[in-house]
């Protein structure tokens, strides 16, 4: 007989064991040369549900661009797995992997340099929907890069435009439509709005939830801001030094930290000051 536990345990969409990134660089001098380990990301376990949005929050050199380089496998992990939805992504071939990264894309922190600025945004959009659907040309292509700048707020009557055309804001929002565009099913968001003015921030972070409930995505949304995280996400996970040192929902992590360091984090918010 299955015992209750096995009814409501939940199957993780995307399993994170163990995961390791080390670099290995030179140190000393001339005469006392010698190398080191740098451990980047030292072990981490995640698992993440389907349609939840997990935040990941750290300071600049925790080790969290390399963790998420790492997930899209643009740097092999020296050791650990990835499994996205039951498929250990970490154990495929190089061409693989291409064919499996459409099932997971990612929104870089500074839009301007992500786009290519010799492409027009209809170019941009229409590249990525081409690798999904290899056959897709003319009018029906063209249809469908509309209704992608439509889901992210854009005017279709600006595809043929370039990226300096256009703000900060509105370049990410094109960065978001590249990415949605192979109709991925998880989304790894790497400090997506630190580069943008306040003002902005939250519009894409009140689109990126929308695109999350309306699209059924899955998100890891990275962070060196725990308000921001708080804000956004279901579960938050601290990382210093390369390990997890926290998880817990949102509202626990925030308003109720265990470890030292995200005592700090949330120290280090600025507060308004009560005259």
């Amino acid at each position: 007989m299955l015992s209750l536990w096995c009814f409501n345990h939940a199957v993780a969409y995307l399993e994170i064991r163990e995961l390791q990134k080390h670099f290995v660089k030179k140190a000393g001098g001339l005469l006392t040369s010698h190398t080191e380990t740098v451990k980047a990301v030292d072990g981490v376990s995640l698992e993440i549900q389907k349609g939840e949005i997990l935040g990941l929050v750290g300071e600049s050199g925790c080790g969290k661009s390399t963790f998420s380089r790492t997930l899209m496998q643009l740097i092999p992990p020296t050791s650990g797995a990835i499994i996205l939805n039951g498929e250990n992504v970490s154990a495929l071939s190089a061409k693989e992997v291409r064919k499996r990264r459409l099932d997971f894309q990612m929104v870089f922190q500074d839009p301007y340099a992500s786009l290519n600025p010799r492409m027009t945004v209809f170019s941009t959009i229409a590249e990525a929907i081409r690798q999904r659907h290899k056959g897709m040309k003319g009018a029906e292509l063209e249809k469908k890069v509309a209704e992608l700048m439509a889901t992210v707020g854009l005017d279709a009557s600006q595809m043929k435009r370039y990226p300096h055309e256009f703000s900060g804001g509105q370049r990410q929002r094109i960065a978001i439509a590249r990415a949605l565009a192979p109709e991925p099913k998880l989304i790894i968001a790497d400090e997506p709005v630190s580069a943008l003015d306040v003002s902005i921030q939250s519009q894409i972070l009140n689109l990126l939830k929308d695109l999350q409930r309306d699209l059924g995505l899955t998100m890891i949304f990275i962070s060196h801001d725990l308000g921001v995280v708080h804000y956004i996400a279901d579960r938050i996970a601290v990382m210093y030094k390369g390990k997890i040192v926290e998880v817990g929902s949102a509202d626990e992590v925030f308003n109720r930290p265990t470890d030292d360091y995200t005592k700090r984090l949330l120290a280090s918010i600025p507060k308004l000051r009560q005259d």
